[in-house]
């Protein structure tokens, strides 16, 4: 093959690359254009519209749930629906409560210090920490949805919330490397893991990100699974596994959305 041929080929791989880029940009401004980052509240039953009439295991599930769940929120699927859901719920949760800003807000700070010792720079780190503090703050003293919804649905906002999620999955999977890499197949360390796996927006999350992040915050929060195996109801698994949860959410396969219980 000649010099010539080759730059040939060369230009079309670049030609079919920039095409591929740029349907998947009009693909992801078609969503954001389409799909808030959190919704409004919606009946969890007008989930059955989503699935056909024949697809009884789902309809079923979803008609089952019910009976203990009522109301849902819809996160965009974006890869980051997990962190942004439950950012948004665990905000939601303790809005109002001063008490438990102050402890969110100190262990925020402590985390801060843990990303410093692992060698992240302190500016970079602080940037993300701060709107998430400054944030968190606005709701200290009120119980306000609609400023709540605001924030997530603000990208600049939202996704500074979620990065610093990120970064707190990341510390404590390093702090607690010895015991976490056990679970690791593909990767030599777990900074490895992290920079790939966790700290990227739009990588999607599973239970080694929960698992994290429920423990570096204390929080426990319950997983409604909804998918196509067997069994005649949702699965719940309870993170930690003993805990009493008041945080729900509920996960179908690659997506994760707020359930509220009745």
């Amino acid at each position: 093959m000649n010099e010539q041929t080759t730059q040939e080929f060369d230009f079309k791989d670049e030609m079919i690359d920039e095409k591929i880029t740029a349907q998947q940009e009009a693909i992801e401004n078609e969503i954001a254009r389409e799909q808030k980052l959190i919704s409004d509240l919606i009946k969890l039953d007008s989930l059955l519209d989503e699935y056909s009439l024949e697809d009884t295991i789902y309809r079923s599930k979803i008609i089952e749930l019910s009976a203990n769940f009522s109301l849902v929120r819809k996160t965009r699927g974006d890869g980051n629906c997990f962190f942004r859901a439950f950012g948004f719920r665990y905000f939601e949760a303790i809005m109002g409560k001063p008490d438990e800003v102050k402890r969110l807000k100190d262990l925020a700070n402590k985390i801060c210090t843990d990303l410093n010792q692992l060698g992240y720079n302190s500016f970079t780190v602080d940037d993300f920490k701060d709107v998430f503090v400054e944030e968190l703050e606005r709701l200290a003293d009120k119980s306000d949805v609609k400023l709540l919804e605001e924030i997530f649905n603000n990208p600049g906002s939202s996704d500074y919330i979620v990065v610093f999620l990120r970064l707190i999955v990341s510390a404590y999977l390093q702090k607690n490397a010895d015991f976490f890499l056990a679970f690791i197949e593909t990767y030599q360390s777990m900074k490895e893991f992290c920079s790939h796996e966790v700290e990227p927006m739009y990588k999607e999350s599973d239970h080694i990100h929960i698992i994290a992040l429920t423990n570096a915050l204390n929080v426990s929060v319950g997983i409604i699974y909804l998918d196509r195996t067997d069994q005649t109801e949702a699965t719940p698994h309870n993170f930690p596994e003993d805990s009493n949860p008041n945080i729900f959410i509920l996960y179908r396969p690659g997506h994760y959305d707020i359930i509220y219980k009745n």
